[in-house]
């Protein structure tokens, strides 16, 4: 009986994992797109017309896009998968890492921070998916760095500051608008 048992729990553990990597490729799924969707919606929230965020966030964006397709193209990298499509470089990871160092340029590390925490998981969901490799995940986020580096300029003016305060039975979450 333990034996069956004992079976039964490595059998549980490995089905489980094999979910939990599924869970892991679809949170990436999702950030990849997630990320720069609110480094897009920033520039309307937080808009100084005279640097115009949208527009230099399409650019950032839309340059690391079609530099990394290009490249895809041009080096014809099988996956580590041996499916169909080429590998080098991620796109994931150009794409979420192009919203986060927007993210990061304009608005400061403050919100770089988790901007690149997740972005650095979409690089690794991309990995344990065999979809890619380090190189490729490393290509992706330098393509998605340096665009938006190129493209972004700091916003200049602090209109929102966000802060976590503990208080009795729990936190507060505080958000200062200033005009």
């Amino acid at each position: 009986m333990k034996k069956i048992l004992f079976l039964l729990a490595f059998i549980m553990c490995f089905s489980n994992m094999n979910a939990q990597n599924k869970t892991i490729t679809t949170s990436g799924d999702i950030l990849q797109m997630a990320i720069p969707a609110v480094a897009l919606g920033s520039t309307f929230i937080w808009n100084d017309d005279t640097t115009k965020p949208t527009w230099q966030f399409v650019k950032a964006y839309g340059t690391s896009l079609v530099l990394q397709q290009a490249l895809k193209h041009i080096v014809l990298k099988p996956r580590p998968d041996g499916s169909d499509n080429y590998s080098f470089p991620s796109g994931h990871t150009t794409s979420a890492f192009s919203g986060a160092s927007f993210i990061q340029r304009r608005y400061g590390w403050k919100y770089g921070v988790p901007s690149y925490l997740l972005a650095s998981f979409v690089g690794y969901s991309r990995i344990q998916a065999k979809k890619h490799d380090g190189w490729d995940v490393l290509a992706g986020a330098t393509i998605g760095i340096g665009t938006s580096y190129l493209f972004t300029k700091p916003y200049a003016k602090t209109k929102v500051d966000v802060s976590l305060n503990r208080v009795e039975g729990g936190y507060l979450v505080g958000f200062n608008y200033t005009f």
